[in-house]
């Protein structure tokens, strides 16, 4: 699904579900991890994958030799980012700028079209 259309209330929605819930509502995938670990690692498909089905978001994790806790740390991780994408907007306030700053930007805009007038060739009478 496009994750390009759901608002800081629906993560929110999605953050608040127990972690059970949570866990009906996304695909699971087992794979070996690599790295580090030796015949513990190569050998069994610890490492977890979990693709939240409604927004599309995937997490894993392989820190673990168990799969079950594997399976529970990337259910937290999961939780962590619904609730990262879950935080309101902050509201945007229309400024202007202030005199002072008008008058310093002009007064550049001066000096810079004074220096480039002096490059000119001197006009001849």
């Amino acid at each position: 699904m496009d994750t390009g259309h759901l608002t800081y209330r629906e993560y929110a929605a999605f953050a608040a579900l127990p972690l059970d819930e949570l866990a009906r509502e996304c695909e699971l995938q087992v794979f070996r991890a690599s790295g580090p670990g030796g015949q513990g690692v190569n050998t069994t498909d610890s490492a977890v994958r979990l693709t939240h089905g409604p927004t599309g978001i995937s997490v894993t994790a392989r820190e673990s030799r168990s799969q079950w806790q594997n399976r529970r740390r990337a259910l937290r991780k999961l939780r962590e980012i619904l609730e990262r994408r879950a935080v309101p907007p902050t509201p945007r306030r229309a400024t202007k700028p202030t005199r002072g700053s008008r008058e310093r930007r002009l007064a550049g805009k001066h000096r810079r079209s004074e220096i480039k007038r002096l490059r000119q060739r001197p006009a001849e009478e």
